[in-house]
């Protein structure tokens, strides 16, 4: 197993809270994680039949035979059972650490969890793995990493990436997308998301992508949450600041894992991605995860935006740091130039709440360039870069 930054966290919450539930998408470690920080714990697995049936009919035999500590996987299958979860928990009152629940859809559980679990579970989140958790993995090229993406498996023992996500997009699509939304026709979904993927890192177009699917808008933005809600895309909100009132008000759109998305516009070799007229997002949709994955792995709440104005002034990310704002511009770029700063530079002069500016780039560290002081890093480096924060145990519900 690759050590993952979340055992920490998860650690911690299971010696506060009676339930820890880690959210994250499919094959992203979870499981792994669980039953290695917790190899004491029994384990029930209700993507098999035999037990998700007996968790549905008789939770009491269930627990029988399950009893706690005990992990169980992929509880949006059964998200009723959290209520038998509380009720054990409630019996056990004052009892740490008795159940993980883990699950790679949230909102198939959210209703259940707020209704039964408030105040008794911590909330993580576990992403695919970052560029820090790699550390100790064979080096790729930028390109060979674009296209693999951060998925455990494809870096622990050789597989063939083409093939990986097709599987992964397969399975997702007929069985996850076809038991929790109950899409009949699923050819527009498929092509939906593969439209998605050539929109990676620009401003989400519903009525573009209505006419393209040929679905309605309020199905392209039911589509989206679908999609946000398994861990497969996140919406990057837009940040409305003092700089300007005309701001530009739709997400921008990036991949939970990039490899995924590489797949899906059809690149199967590192010179292909080479030459992609894409590449550049698919750098920025790695970057912008890197910073996502970087809160994740801390329990914390990301706070992360873009501002672009309507004018095309464009900051490609800020991170809330309490009340500061780091601004970050991302370039696919391996040397330094001027003008890949000459937006932080711009803003940092209009926004007094700006605080370590930050360029990443696939160039060497600068510690100090530009006016005011901007630092350069390697994207490899850049979760290090990012200001420190308060570490912040689990979301409570």
């Amino acid at each position: 197993m690759i050590p993952r930054h979340l055992a920490t966290a998860l650690q911690e919450s299971l010696a506060e809270y009676p339930v820890v539930t880690i959210f994250g998408p499919r094959q992203s470690g979870k499981t792994t994680l669980a039953r290695t920080l917790c190899p004491h714990f029994r384990y029930a697995n209700l993507e098999d039949k035999e037990t998700r049936d007996l968790a549905v009919n008789d939770y009491k035999a269930f627990f029988a035979r399950f009893p706690p500590p005990v992990i169980i996987d992929e509880i949006q299958r059964v998200p009723e059972l959290t209520s038998a979860v509380q009720v054990r928990v409630d019996e056990e009152r004052g009892s740490c650490g008795r159940f993980v629940l883990t699950g790679s859809h949230q909102t198939a559980l959210a209703a259940s969890i707020d209704q039964s679990l408030a105040g008794r579970t911590s909330i993580l989140e576990l992403l695919p793995l970052s560029l820090a958790e790699l550390g100790g993995c064979p080096v790729l090229s930028t390109d060979q990493l674009l296209l693999t993406g951060f998925m455990p498996e494809l870096h622990l023992r050789p597989r063939r990436v083409t093939n990986y996500y097709r599987n992964y997009f397969r399975t997702y699509v007929e069985r996850d997308v076809r038991q929790l939304e109950n899409i009949r026709d699923l050819l527009p979904f498929e092509r939906f998301v593969t439209l998605l993927a050539g929109r990676v890192g620009q401003l989400v177009n519903y009525t573009a992508l209505s006419c393209e699917t040929g679905v309605s808008v309020p199905t392209i933005t039911s589509w989206l949450s679908i999609l946000e809600a398994s861990f497969l895309i996140l919406r990057l909100p837009p940040y409305f600041s003092n700089i300007s009132k005309r701001v530009v008000k739709s997400p921008k759109i990036y991949f939970t894992e990039p490899g995924l998305a590489a797949y899906l516009l059809g690149i199967e070799t590192p010179a292909q991605m080479a030459t992609h007229p894409l590449r550049g997002n698919l750098f920025e949709n790695l970057v912008v995860v890197e910073a996502l994955k970087h809160f994740a792995n801390q329990a914390r709440n990301p706070q992360m935006a873009f501002l672009r104005t309507e004018k095309g002034f464009e900051i490609d990310l800020l991170l809330s740091h309490g009340d500061t704002l780091q601004p970050v511009e991302i370039k696919s770029a391996m040397t330094f130039r001027h003008n890949l700063i000459q937006n932080l530079e711009i803003y940092c002069r209009h926004d007094q709440t700006a605080s370590h500016p930050l360029l990443v780039y696939d160039g060497e560290a600068l510690p100090a360039v530009g006016t005011p002081t901007i630092q350069a890093v390697n994207f490899r480096t850049c979760q290090e870069a990012i200001l420190p924060a308060h570490v912040q145990i689990g979301n409570e519900k």
